[in-house]
């Protein structure tokens, strides 16, 4: 097995779709998926996702996207990461993270953030083991148009 992990095309965007929406299901919101396939497409140009291919498969994602922070500056935010679960353990979420941060890297930021839920134990100690400083003060704010 060979994974090999690249920039997202248009032409991977149906299998990325279907695996978001499996991954809303793994997190166990799966009503907050409001995009469609169609929108995915119109938005592309804002869409910024790899993703880790096995035998042409997509097996999984990481979407990000820049973002600036007052206190730091220039940051990449890692939006999404997920792996289905047959690849879990064994090193598919690490490709895909060394590539994200390479991207900050080579962009020059000077953070990478993103999000866990509190339950989801086997990530929190993925990312602590990455060197991730977990937050447990901040309260995450939305408001959805």
């Amino acid at each position: 097995m060979k994974i090999d992990i690249r920039k997202a095309t248009e032409s991977d965007f149906a299998q990325i779709y279907k695996l978001i929406k499996e991954f809303a299901i793994f997190i166990k919101t799966p009503e907050k998926v409001t995009i469609t396939l169609p929108q995915m497409i119109q938005d592309k140009d804002y869409f910024q996702c790899l993703v880790a291919v096995d035998n042409g498969i997509i097996i999984g994602f990481a979407t990000y996207f820049m973002s600036y922070y007052s206190w730091t500056g220039k940051s990449l935010y890692l939006d999404d990461l997920y792996v289905i679960e047959e690849y879990r353990g064994q090193q598919t979420g690490t490709k895909l993270m060394d590539a994200v941060f390479e991207i900050a890297k080579k962009e020059n930021c000077k953070k990478v953030r993103w999000q866990v839920s509190n339950w989801n134990k086997k990530a929190i100690e993925f990312y602590k083991k990455r060197g991730a400083n977990i937050d447990e003060v901040e309260i995450n704010c939305d408001l959805v148009f």
